[in-house]
């Protein structure tokens, strides 16, 4: 059923960790420890979402020397992100769209 798959893939956006990594990887691709010191979050913790969002193609993995390198997918994450915020920009001034 398309349903369950359009939920499996934006309960990734849903979740306040895995989109708070996706808003810090907007600024650029960087590795786990990074993410997790930007975000004042165990490493562990931040690991755990780095991979759920890559098993899902979210996130695209490079491998550079010993660390894992994590980017948002620029074939289809990035535009979507980009539509997402014409919308807020056009849609969502005022305090009606933030809970």
């Amino acid at each position: 059923m398309k349903s369950n798959s359009y939920y499996g893939f934006f309960r990734n956006f849903a979740n306040k960790t895995k989109m708070a990594i996706i808003t810090v990887l907007m600024d650029g691709p960087m590795n786990a420890t990074d993410i997790a010191e930007i975000l004042g979050e165990e490493q562990s913790k931040i690991s755990h979402n780095l991979n759920k969002l890559a098993h899902c193609h979210v996130l695209e993995v490079r491998q550079e020397g010993k660390n894992r390198i994590y980017s948002l997918n620029k074939e289809t994450v990035m535009p979507m992100l980009k539509i997402v915020e014409k919308h807020i920009e056009s849609h969502c001034k005022g305090a009606r769209c933030i809970e």
